[in-house]
């Protein structure tokens, strides 16, 4: 067993050799122009020229005020928040060896904003309190493991179906009973803000806010993405090649819980970005769980910084928020994955 799976092993490796030097330097091209498109379009409209300008303290002061205090926050924490979703969700489905695992199949962002939002509702924090990251990460982290816990380590997709939308719909309906009990309409207006996700009115309070937790979250995830490579050989192989299993589930935990909590808690409920982002890598990168984890965080920060650009075009008395958007996307693709799922399993479709 032990030299088969070293024999794998190897087999792995060489095709990490091949790079994924390509795409990725694509996809950070396609992130950098989404990035400035995102400091150069709003209500009021800007050209590169002028955002380059204003990003160096040139040009007119309106135009700084702008860029320099409204979109880039916005900006900045589009690329981080939707760089860690994404990442969490390719390092979920190494993890499991499951194409359908991501942060909010398993209730993590649902879980996060009820955490956030049990702690405004009970006055332990208000919406800047560096604490509020704390709640959070701590109600993402219960989801994951919980959802660990019950549905098993060799849980099929049934399982972890059921499972994250037990977890789904009890922290939604934890929610709703803080906004029945909110005690005034101030408060429901903010925990509204959590249900629908957004990146509107971000400040660089914010990104201090959330900034730190994504970065060790991210780091953590990417520290584990050559133990992904020998666990898709299969727990035995993994355990006869040194690999922890028990150690790396729980720092995958962690890890997906300090992100996407750090993200919850100054953009609310942001789903399927995880989900999409690694499937839209697959094709141009492979099936090496340890290949997809920078595309699919780039893929990530794209998909994310171009809804965030989108619902600014989209005409309405108000922005649409990002989060509603990125639902309407994420919905079908999740409904096409599991047909897809179903035929590869002998189902068919009739």
């Amino acid at each position: 067993m032990k030299a088969d799976g070293r024999t794998r092993a190897k087999t792995f490796g060489a095709a990490a050799a091949l790079g994924t030097g390509g795409p990725t330097l694509a996809l950070t091209a396609v992130v950098l122009v989404l990035f400035v498109g995102s400091l150069a379009i709003g209500p009021v409209k800007l050209s590169p020229l002028a955002v380059a300008e204003a990003l160096a303290g040139q040009g007119s002061e309106t135009a700084r005020i702008i860029v320099q205090e409204i979109r880039l926050p916005r900006a900045i924490l589009s690329v981080a928040i939707g760089g860690v979703l994404g990442l969490s969700g390719a390092a979920l489905q190494g993890l499991l060896r499951n194409p359908l695992a991501s942060p909010a199949l398993f209730g993590a962002p649902q879980a996060a904003a009820f955490g956030a939002v049990l702690a405004i509702s009970l006055g332990l924090v208000n919406v800047l309190s560096f604490a509020l990251p704390i709640a959070a990460i701590l109600g993402a982290f219960l989801s994951v493991f919980v959802l660990l816990a019950v549905a098993g380590r060799n849980a099929n997709l049934l399982l972890l179906i059921l499972a994250g939308l037990a977890l789904s719909s009890l922290a939604g309906a934890g929610t709703s009973l803080a906004m029945n009990l909110a005690p005034n309409p101030f408060a429901v207006l903010e925990i509204s803000f959590w249900l629908l996700g957004s990146l509107e009115d971000r400040s660089f309070r914010h990104v201090a806010l959330a900034l730190p937790f994504i970065v060790v979250g991210a780091t953590l995830l990417m520290a584990q993405r050559q133990k992904f490579r020998v666990l898709a050989l299969g727990e035995e192989t993994a355990q006869s090649l040194g690999v922890d299993v028990e150690r790396l589930r729980l720092l995958v935990v962690v890890g997906v819980a300090l992100g996407v909590g750090g993200a919850v808690a100054v953009a609310g409920t942001i789903g399927f970005i995880g989900l999409v982002a690694p499937h839209l890598m697959r094709p141009l990168v492979g099936w090496d769980p340890a290949k997809l984890m920078v595309p699919s965080a780039l893929a990530g920060a794209g998909l994310l910084t171009a809804a965030d650009i989108a619902v600014r075009l989209i005409p309405a008395a108000t922005d649409v928020k990002v989060g509603v958007l990125t639902a309407i996307i994420g919905v079908p693709f999740f409904l096409w994955l599991i047909v897809r799922e179903r035929r590869a399993l002998g189902g068919g479709v009739s």
